[in-house]
């Protein structure tokens, strides 16, 4: 008998063993950090912040600390997710329990009134997560020397952030997500295309729970950026080097998803999976770098970390720029994480720049710019602080500032007022795309009050919703190859539902907006060269560098 009863000894022992290391069950709630990641925005709300690091484009830093392009940080529904402003989300109070329904499947939570599906995080990538299923969205076009995107329905999805919890959809879409009117939302739910935890909502007065799925299809559209395309320098084993052209994106953010270099690369040369190096501005162009794998990504951090990494710019400012070498050392702070705007200050970060004059035309001059640290605009703000800005920075020499444009650091108003001014003065020129901004970003005290309204009224929600049910459907029903549809002149009205670029509830198709000349999407700064231990790539010198160069 001791024999047999010490026989089943190892199996309780293996047995106990298993239950502590199953138990006690962890809740969805208590890893909402990880959950959260997997959200993909697109308006982001008026009262969250864009952070600096997305905005390194003139004296850009390494990328190691911001988050790779392919994943997801939840802001709001409106805007890519390229951007933190460095806030923590809240924890529920009361974590629900978990119970697991097997491997592989999604797991259950169950309260006091009904029971909810809640999907498990999705398994981030260390690369950049996009593939053949997100190229294939839609296609582009090109018109009047810009690239174009065709208008594309998109999801986007979030988890209940913990400020949510307890508060109805309606109470979050009025006090977070401005982009769009109540009426909007009405109809979205009548058309069904509002769904909390893959079912269609009913009703926006619907209380909001810890962990609750949301998904919110759009119908989208993307400004239009320069038709110049975007061109191979270098291709290894290891990084693909590019020539960035001005006004695309390096990745998705903002309101930009295919007009993005990432994208471009995906789409036209079927480069995936690839891990940026360094950020460049938008509006910025040159040299621009990705690691191929995850371990030359981190080789090259850690030369950057190092400092063992040089970057050279060339840009064209105004006036006569000083003969002898330059160097700024004046601190930078972040006036708006939002706007994306900075100055000279000293409660800001130490910065230091380089300037060495190249030419001089009579009227402007070509200056060499070597950054030593990588803050955000450390360029753009120090030519700024030196009375010397870029000669068509939308930002940094825009009479927004003052008489003397913010030289020397003289900014004769508040920041506020800096702020409502330069929004001001692009809503005037509808140019916020330079500010990486649409309406329905802007805070109350940043609107124009005079600018036209895109409300859906009240009175056709009705007709909006069923008119969307009806898009809708034909949409599912019909599955769409874009890159191969063409349209017949004259068929535009018998094939809108097909190629989905006109929707019923978007209030972008009820606007006439005027594309951009290709000149005003190009800012005069440019990263000529990059180069670390074992490796150095040039840019050719833009055509506005060079000697013989004459102002329009």
């Amino acid at each position: 008998m001791w024999l047999g009863r010490h026989r089943w000894f190892p199996v309780l022992l293996q047995g106990s063993l298993t239950l502590r290391r199953l138990g006690p069950a962890r809740t969805w709630g208590g890893c909402r950090g990880q959950m959260a990641e997997t959200f993909s925005t697109g308006a982001e709300a008026a009262t969250e912040l864009k952070a600096p690091a997305q905005q390194n484009g003139d004296a850009s830093g390494d990328a190691r600390g911001e988050r790779p392009a392919g994943s997801r940080k939840p802001v709001g529904w409106g805007v890519e997710p390229a951007r933190e402003d460095g806030k923590q989300t809240p924890l529920s109070e009361e974590p629900a329990s978990v119970a697991a329904s097997g491997p592989g499947k999604r797991k259950k939570r169950r309260d006091a009134t009904r029971e909810r599906v809640v999907p498990p995080p999705k398994k981030r990538r260390a690369g950049v997560s996009f593939g053949d299923e997100h190229f294939a969205e839609t296609s582009y076009y090109f018109e009047g020397g810009l690239r174009k995107v065709r208008p594309y329905y998109f999801d986007f999805q979030t988890y209940c952030k913990g400020r949510w919890v307890g508060h109805s959809l309606l109470h979050v879409f009025s006090t977070e997500f401005r982009a769009q009117p109540l009426s909007y939302y009405e109809a979205a739910v009548r058309a069904g295309r509002l769904h909390l935890n893959e079912e269609p909502v009913q009703d926006l007065s619907i209380m909001l729970k810890d962990n609750d799925f949301l998904r919110n299809r759009v119908h989208r559209h993307e400004p239009p950026v320069t038709a110049e395309p975007v061109r191979l320098l270098a291709e290894n084993e290891d990084v693909v080097v590019v020539d960035k052209p001005s006004s695309i994106p390096v990745h998705p953010c903002g309101r930009f998803r295919h007009n993005t270099v990432i994208f471009i690369l995906g789409k036209e040369h079927q480069l995936k999976e690839l891990h940026p190096l360094h950020r460049l501005d938008r509006l910025t162009s040159g040299v621009l770098m990705f690691a191929k794998t995850a371990a030359v990504s981190e080789r090259i951090h850690e030369q950057v970390r190092d400092r063992q990494l040089e970057k050279e710019y060339v840009c064209r400012v105004e006036g006569e720029f000083p003969t002898e070498e330059v160097t700024c050392k004046e601190p930078i702070l972040v006036v708006s994480y939002k706007v994306g705007v900075c100055r000279v200050d000293t409660r800001g970060k130490p910065c230091e720049t380089v300037f060495q004059r190249l030419s001089y035309n009579g009227h402007s001059s070509v200056v060499r710019c070597r950054p030593l640290t990588g803050r955000t605009h450390q360029i753009r703000v120090h030519l700024q602080f030196l009375g010397h800005p870029i000669l068509n920075d939308p930002i940094y020499n825009s009479v927004a500032w003052g008489p003397s444009r913010g030289r020397g650091g003289h900014i004769p108003k508040t920041d506020e007022e800096l702020l409502r001014d330069l929004v001001a003065e692009h809503q005037a020129k509808q140019s916020l795309d330079v500010l990486d901004l649409c309406e329905g970003d802007l805070p109350p005290g940043l609107i124009d009050s005079t600018a036209p309204s895109s409300e859906v009224g009240k009175d056709h929600i009705e007709e909006l919703a069923a008119s969307a049910q009806k898009m809708d459907g034909a949409v599912e029903a019909t599955p769409q190859d874009l890159d191969t549809m063409t349209l017949a002149p004259g068929k535009a009205a018998e094939t809108d539902v097909v190629n989905q670029e006109i929707d019923p509830l978007c209030a972008e198709c009820r606007l006439v907006r005027q594309d951009p000349l290709p000149q005003d999407l190009v800012m005069f700064l440019h990263a000529l060269c990059y180069k670390g231990p074992g490796f150095e790539y040039f840019s050719p010198m833009p055509a506005w560098a060079q000697d013989d160069w004459q102002e329009d």
